[in-house]
């Protein structure tokens, strides 16, 4: 599936509350709290008993999935399609890259 075409589809999916700035704030507290729930599920696997079981990896392929749909919806609330965004990361990364500026940290290196 092309990224373009599944923005589409979530965003048949999408029921929030819209208008001014609350589609966008929904969007964004709702991304980082399924990205909050991958990080429990990794932080109770390293403190059980560090195996990533087969149902262990399918559930956090289900909330990848979450994370996905808030990401695209989001996207549009910005009015940017899935693949401009990607698009734009690809060619940041591929800066950084041939500059030597993978690592460190700060926005504009």
């Amino acid at each position: 599936m092309k990224l373009n075409d599944y923005q589409e589809s979530a965003s048949k999916t999408a029921i929030y509350p819209t208008g001014m700035w609350i589609g966008l704030v929904y969007t964004t507290l709702g991304l980082n709290g399924e990205a909050g729930e991958i990080a429990e599920k990794v932080k109770k696997l390293i403190r059980d008993d560090k195996t990533l079981t087969e149902e262990r990896r399918q559930e956090l392929i289900l909330e990848l999935g979450d994370v996905l749909w808030y990401l695209a919806n989001l996207a549009k609330e910005l009015d940017v399609s899935l693949e401009e965004v990607a698009t734009q990361n690809i060619a940041k990364l591929a800066s950084r890259n041939k500059r030597n500026m993978l690592g460190g940290s700060g926005d504009n290196r």
